[in-house]
């Protein structure tokens, strides 16, 4: 599998996904690569699976910074051309909105 999501997998580390990862192929590969996911089955899932839902909370931690970051014009049109110069803008923004 290929993709950028999929090669920062670690091993033995968690996936948290949405209900769009929840494919058998990517649930596969990161069990191989020694990772556990926590993807929700979807509601029309043949053989729903377990997910830890406890874990999955944690990813609403993740969306709602996403969501006070994005309040500053520069990272919602991502004005910057270079990945490492966004990621540090991504600093300086936490930054900020922890010392607030």
């Amino acid at each position: 599998m290929k993709g950028i999501v999929l090669d920062i997998v670690e091993y033995d580390s968690f996936f948290i996904g949405d209900k769009a990862y929840g494919s058998k192929p990517i649930r596969e590969w990161i069990s191989s690569q020694g990772g556990t996911c926590t993807i929700p089955p979807r509601e029309n899932a043949k053989k729903p699976w377990k997910a830890d839902w406890c874990l999955y909370k944690e990813r609403h931690l993740v969306e709602c910074y996403f969501d006070k970051i994005k309040h500053f014009r520069r990272v919602a049109a991502r004005y910057d051309k270079l990945a490492n110069s966004f990621l540090e803008l991504i600093y300086v923004v936490g930054i900020f909105k922890l010392t607030l």
